[in-house]
């Protein structure tokens, strides 16, 4: 009857003792049952070359055996022909497994070519015969001819043997079989017997299967040794019980087990998985430490994870590790960091990689060219995005999709470059994808650079009409194209806004149209719409709606927006003080910095700032700068523009306590 694995959990998950490592027997040799001195096998170099490891003791006889040889220790001319007569039988032995390597499949040729050998074969002959061959058709068979024939004391190696033949093969289910078949002849399974299945199961990509195999060796007797039990680390990981493995590989490092290049390739894919990329870079550093040499698996997965990280300095150095320790990078690696560096928008280093794969005839997928193009639209790359796209379209094995004509017609639209925009948007049309609201979102981008400002409400129109809802991004792109119209065609957009988003329309037009209105009343409406919006967006909207107030010179109302951004924390980071400079906002810096110089008398750093932010957001060029830069020149203030420290307005200590003095005599000090 077939035996068949349990698929649910065995004893083993429950014994109090899992995992734990007992003594290994001496392992013994299928030649401790005859003499060592009868020919041919009388050489102590054929006990070493051909052990089988079974879980018994070795028996008294053969340590008796052993005591004697040493004590009668060969002369140099009898272990020479010794030695000749051992590798003549090998080499023989060796051209049998090739012969039935060779031979047809069946019993009739598989005896045949066994009788054919004219020597008698002993059960070492038939170990070293099956370990030598590599047919997974033929060597069940000779198992079966062998049992019959030569008889053997220790059944089990034989079995053991040709599943390790199954093994190189990578043909699980025959071993399985095999197993099955020694069950039904009366054959208790060893040790060695799961080790090979357990590994067959691995390397087969079949981890849920070793696991299985290994769940059983309890029920057989069997207890696995720290070699099996770190192989399991690996099986449990890749089958997806991360809490086993990661639990083995703590018992691991206490214990000192041997653990291999695969095994932490999968403990560094389970961090990885789970977010836990810190836990990546030390399996890496403890591997090294160990003398476990990384393989390309491990590199292309480390690269994998801090891409995903967006920790691009640390894809470098990994990077280069690969290379100073010989190994060649192949298409996963380049994979890997173009993701990296794309991902982190780091544009000169992700299109060196781009170009040295297209120098090495390596193909690239249609995600990796989207990754390429999307971070040329974000940093800008026009010429070099054209370059991608243009390359896309002619290699041959990929063809763009709606991600690219997105990202391609994104590019154009940054820099207002309204032709190449509208080809790329017919040119996507023309392929079946109909344009998404982030198409059109940046088409009303670029027209609203170009200053088109009809086109935009037509482009508007065309959204309502496909149906579809206008999302936050969509409106703050169309409070952006606002801030660059002429006033007198700014009543256009008021009534997309309005249609769009209609508390968004009537804020605006309470900036726009209306003089002036009750205190407290602009805030109270700007901070509902706020509220109204996504985290992502809020900035934009506050650094858009400031742009507006200062193009329309109300600049009381621009400061009413930016003390509700710093209400509600999201200008947090504009007040900030280090060794070197102090950086102030907007509001309450004068008061500050009197504090600060001419009342408790605390020494200024030798410079002084005032940052407004980089101004990174797609949609505002100025935002706070604007602003500030306004304020600066109706006070008077010592502080000008850094030209190589974008946002930045810098003054010295001297300046600035002389302007604060000048100030506070004159009564101009701001409460």
């Amino acid at each position: 009857m077939s035996f068949h694995l349990c698929s649910s959990p065995s004893s083993l998950l429950h014994d109090p003792n899992l995992f734990s490592v007992h003594p290994k027997p001496t392992p013994r040799t299928f030649f401790s049952s005859y003499n060592p001195n009868s020919p041919p096998f009388h050489s102590r170099n054929l006990l070493q070359t051909i052990h089988v490891s079974i879980q018994e003791a070795i028996p008294q006889e053969t340590h008796i055996e052993k005591s004697k040889l040493d004590a009668n220790p060969p002369s140099p001319r009898a272990s020479q022909l010794r030695r000749k007569s051992y590798d003549s039988r090998y080499s023989s032995l060796v051209k049998l497994a090739e012969s039935l390597d060779a031979c047809a499949p069946n019993e009739a040729d598989v005896s045949d070519v066994i009788t054919k050998f004219g020597s008698n074969l002993f059960e070492q002959d038939a170990v070293v015969t099956l370990n030598n061959m590599t047919n997974p058709e033929t060597a069940p068979l000779v198992l079966i001819n062998l049992l019959e024939t030569v008889k053997p004391s220790r059944e089990v190696i034989l079995y053991n043997v040709t599943m390790k033949v199954l093994r190189k093969s990578k043909d699980l289910e025959k071993a399985e079989k095999l197993f099955d078949e020694m069950l039904q002849r009366g054959v208790k399974p060893d040790n060695a017997t799961f080790t090979t299945l357990i590994s067959c199961a691995r390397q087969c990509g079949l981890p849920k299967r070793a696991v299985e195999w290994f769940e059983k060796m309890p029920s057989f007797g069997c207890e696995p040794d720290n070699v099996t039990l770190a192989a399991m680390i690996d099986a449990y990981g890749r089958a997806g019980n991360v809490e086993t493995a990661l639990s083995l590989y703590d018992r691991a490092r206490t214990e000192k087990w041997r653990i291999d290049a695969v095994t932490f390739s999968t403990l560094i894919r389970i961090y990885g998985y789970s977010g836990n990329y810190d836990g990546c870079l030390n399996i890496y550093e403890e591997m090294k430490s160990l003398g476990v040499k990384p393989n390309l698996v491990i590199y292309n997965r480390l690269l994998d994870s801090m891409g995903k990280a967006k920790r691009p300095w640390q894809a470098k150095i990994i990077h280069r590790d690969l290379i100073s320790n010989g190994f060649e990078p192949n298409w996963s690696t380049y994979a890997a960091l173009v993701r990296a560096y794309g991902r982190a928008r780091y544009g000169d280093d992700a299109l060196v990689i781009y170009r040295e794969m297209k120098e090495k005839g390596l193909e690239l997928t249609v995600i990796l060219y989207n990754t390429l193009l999307s971070m040329c639209a974000d940093i800008g790359y026009v010429d070099e995005a054209f370059e991608i796209f243009q390359d896309m379209k002619s290699c041959g094995t990929c063809e763009p999709d709606s991600w690219t004509f997105s990202s391609l017609i994104t590019v154009y639209s940054c820099c207002g470059r309204v032709a190449e925009a509208e080809a790329a948007l017919l040119e996507m049309r023309e392929a079946g994808f109909e344009p998404t609201l982030f198409v059109l979102t940046s088409v009303i981008q670029c027209y609203g650079k170009a200053k088109q400002v009809d086109d935009v409400v037509r482009t508007f129109d065309q959204v309502l009409e496909l149906g579809i809802e206008p999302d936050d991004r969509f409106c703050g792109c169309l409070l952006n194209v606002m801030t660059q119209t002429p006033s007198e065609e700014i009543g256009k957009l008021i009534e997309c806004v309005e249609k769009a988003m209609p508390k968004l329309g009537h804020v605006v037009k309470m900036l726009v149209q209306d003089e002036s209105c009750e205190e407290g009343v602009l805030k109270k409406e700007a901070s509902e719409l706020i509220d109204s919006i996504g985290s992502d967006v809020k900035k934009a909207y506050l650094n858009c709606l400031i742009d507006l107030c200062v193009n329309l010179s109300e600049l009381e109302k621009a400061c009413e927006i930016l003390q509700l951004g710093m209400e509600c924390d999201i200008y947090s980071s504009l007040q900030s003080k280090s060794a070197t400079q102090c950086s102030y906002a907007l509001h309450g810096w004068m008061n500050d910095l009197t504090e600060t110089a001419l009342t408790s008398g605390e020494e200024f750093p030798p410079l002084l700032g005032i940052n407004t932010g980089h101004g990174k957001h797609k949609y505002s060029d100025k935002g706070l700068a604007a602003v500030v830069e306004s304020h600066l020149k109706e006070l008077n203030a010592p502080f000008h523009e850094a030209p190589d420290k974008v946002g930045w307005f810098l003054t010295t200590s001297v300046a600035a306590k002389e302007w604060l003095e000048s100030r506070r005599s004159s009564g101009e000090v701001s409460a």
